[in-house]
């Protein structure tokens, strides 16, 4: 072994030794009576993050779609429910797959609270819709001050500059002076210029652009989601200032927005025509002091289900018919039904269904004529599904969920729609059929004759029906590849494939049997359902001791007379829920304790020639020449195996045991995993070769049952075996 190697197990063996001392110096303070105290509050549910986890999504699920008209919340009128808070973020995941949108956009649910329609646009950040500096400036523009104007004149002489309309209103030429300017249009402002400068100039050219243009304030009043006075560019219009402010609140209209000046209204402003034609021509541009003022929203009908934009709908006037609101709302859906359209509606304080049938027709003299009041919502139900369906399961190559033809597609045609029987398949599949009777359903296994079924046979090659669960079965016993592992002293280590019921010996044979410096007596074998056999055990001994610990704790804390005993007793809950806490990883390894003779010819044949199964794995470990003493020792530490020798031996040799030892406790943990007592009828036991001999921990009298002190005991043992078992699988 190189140097490099030795330091390593170095390492690892003094890790060893101070995890044995850590386990057990915190049973000693586990149930020493002289521990800090613990206060027995219990921790509280943090109620309300919980309830934030659980908030319930904006959109109604699967279930509550098929309910119909009891989804909607009763106790909200339209009005309520358009103001509620609306989030993307809040829509389920299966509203975005693609044929959804193939279909006519996302699968839409009856939902309880409903966007108003245009919400999400007025909400976009304000950034966003900033009215931009550099634009060109039109003929039409109204000069102000603050407004820079650049000139270029070209002649006799080259002059370029830039002037700034002052608060006069007037701008200073160079040469040609001071003239007016605030008021005038942009192109009534270049012919001044012009003429300021043909006064004095002959032969030129001149060219007159606007640099940064001045702000202005305008004024939003009324139902604004953010009313009050804004400063905007002076090239900003009356949707720039509605971006600004937030647009409209919930009571707020979208449909009659005006634009007032000097105590008139100039012009009228309808959203839903730039949200739903993108005419945006009676966007008026605003000046310094208009007042932008949004009356109280108007009546309001909201349309749900198979639509393609659902949501609040205000309408302009009275009412609007059916139709009228199906086409605002973007039409209906592929999966929209015509045969079933409900209207709900609110009359004389209660809720009541208005209307209830089909719009095959939706002409203004048939249902689409039918009018909506203010409050009206509006159901599109989805076409009635009648899935007819099989299931396909077993050795095919693409498993899953065939429609079919009742009484026409055959066994035959569904296996090759799944693209075909894959080589393991069995001759024969099952097909599980359920029948509907009056007393209940009636469940049949038919088996058919597969190649039989492939070649047309009619007795074989069934007619489906609805729900027939089809199972094409493999091969008996099928299982394509089970693997163990062979690490270590053998001279052929690799992963290897085995036969069902292959032994230990013939693996072995495979990989070449043992190296000369193989120490069969410590080779590690490891299963992977014994190491969840034995986890569970770690789980149900940990769960014990919890018990344990908590009852032996409080039944100190009841029965103390004094308050320092019963601080000491809380002291020591609190140590022994940090301690339980440490063991909760405890991790089994699954080995099993195995003897291997020299060869592997004498290997046949005994109770350890054991039948191999997937996933195991043994190790043969090189020959150490050591043994390891750990615990509570002067000095834990590994010493060289002098054969022969008792434990006390080696004992003496790592400095005796330690003034807290517990020497009638001490175990030997032999290479090959088993566990003896040190003493044995009061004689010292013989140590062999790679043995670990454990001192452990004296566990003082303090409040803890017998029973618990065993349960601490084994717990620790078990830490200490999986420690050393750790040490030579990573090696």
């Amino acid at each position: 072994m190189s140097h490099h190697n030795k330091s390593h197990r170095k390492i690892k063996d003094h890790f060893i030794s101070h995890l044995a001392v850590l386990f057990v110096a915190t049973v000693l303070t586990l149930l020493s009576p002289c521990a800090k105290t613990y206060g027995d509050e219990t921790s509280q549910p943090d109620i309300e993050g919980m309830q934030s986890i659980a908030a319930p999504s904006l959109v109604e699920s699967d279930s509550a779609y098929m309910k119909g008209p009891d989804v909607v919340s009763k106790d909200k009128t339209l009005k309520d429910r358009q103001i509620e808070p609306f989030s993307e973020k809040n829509l389920s995941q299966d509203q975005q797959e693609p044929e959804d949108f193939l279909l006519g956009g996302e699968k839409n649910r009856f939902t309880s609270k409903l966007p108003r329609y245009g919400d999400s646009f007025f909400k976009t950040p304000q950034s966003t819709f900033a009215p931009v500096q550099n634009v060109p400036v039109g003929p039409d523009y109204v000069v102000g001050p603050g407004d820079e104007i650049r000139v270029s004149v070209w002649g006799l002489e080259e002059r370029h500059f830039s002037v700034t309309v002052d608060r006069n209103g007037s701008i200073s030429l160079p040469v040609a002076g001071v003239i007016g300017a605030a008021g005038l249009t942009f192109g009534q402002l270049q012919n001044a210029v012009e003429r300021a400068y043909a006064r004095f100039l002959n032969e030129f050219d001149i060219n007159v652009t606007m640099g940064r243009l001045h702000s202005i304030t305008v004024y939003v009043t009324g139902n604004a989601r953010r009313p009050g006075a804004y400063t905007v560019s002076s090239l900003s219009t009356l949707v720039n200032v509605l971006m600004a402010s937030g647009g409209p609140s919930s009571s707020g209209t979208m449909r009659n927005i005006q634009l007032k000046r000097k105590g008139k209204t100039i012009s009228t402003f309808d959203a839903y025509d730039l949200l739903m034609k993108g005419d945006k021509s009676k966007d008026a541009r605003v000046m310094a002091g208009d007042v932008v003022f949004i009356p109280t929203v108007g009546n309001l009908a909201a349309i749900t289900g198979d639509i393609r934009t659902p949501g609040v709908y205000e309408m302009k006037g009275k009412n609007i018919p059916l139709a009228k609101l199906i086409d605002m709302a973007g039409g209906l859906t592929q999966r929209a039904y015509k045969g079933r359209v409900q209207i709900e509606r609110f009359q004389d304080h209660q809720q009541r269904i208005a209307f209830e049938g089909n719009i095959v027709n939706l002409d203004a003299d048939a249902q689409g004529g039918i009018p909506l009041q203010n409050g009206d919502l509006v159901r599109i139900y989805p076409v009635p599904v009648a899935n007819v369906t099989i299931n396909l399961t077993g050795a095919v190559a693409q498993p899953g969920e065939f429609a079919i033809e009742k009484g026409i597609t055959k066994l035959s045609d569904v296996i090759q729609r799944a693209g075909g029987l894959l080589y393991m398949a069995s001759d024969t599949a099952e097909i599980t059929r359920v029948k509907v009777t009056q007393q209940g359903p009636k469940t049949e296994h038919i088996t058919v004759n597969l190649k039989q079924a492939m070649k047309g046979s009619p007795a074989d090659d069934i007619k489906l029906d609805t729900n027939d669960y089809i199972f094409v079965r493999t091969v008996p016993e099928w299982d394509l590849y089970k693997t163990v592992k062979i690490e270590g002293e053998v001279r052929y280590p690799g992963v290897y494939t085995i036969a069902k019921g292959e032994p230990l010996s013939n693996v072995l044979e495979r990989a070449g049997g043992f190296t000369d410096k193989a120490f069969r007596r410590g080779a590690i074998f490891t299963r992977k359902a014994e190491k969840e056999r034995q986890q569970a055990h770690i789980d149900e001994t940990i769960s014990r001791l919890r018990q344990e610990l908590s009852m032996a704790t409080m039944n100190a804390v009841n029965s103390a007379t004094k308050s320092d005993t019963a601080d000491a007793a809380r002291s020591q809950l609190d140590m022994q829920k940090q301690f339980l806490e440490n063991v909760q990883g405890l991790k089994a390894t699954g080995r099993i304790v195995i003897d291997l003779p020299k060869t592997v010819a004498m290997l046949k044949g005994t109770p350890y020639d054991i039948e191999m199964t997937d996933g195991d794995r043994l190790i043969i470990p090189t020959r150490p020449n050591t043994v390891h003493v750990l615990g509570m020792v002067q000095r834990a530490t590994s010493l060289v195996f002098r054969p022969g020798q008792p434990f006390s031996t080696y004992v003496k040799m790592a400095g005796g045991y330690a003034s807290y030892a517990n020497w009638k406790k001490t175990y030997i943990l032999r290479a090959d995993g088993s566990t003896v007592q040190a003493y044995r009828k009061n004689r010292p036991a013989i140590v062999e070769e790679g043995d670990a001999i454990v001192v452990p921990q004296k566990i003082l009298s303090g409040i803890g049952a017998r029973q618990t002190k065993d349960l601490i005991e084994m717990i620790s043992q078990m830490a200490m075996s999986f420690a050393v078992i750790d040490n030579i699988v990573n090696d």
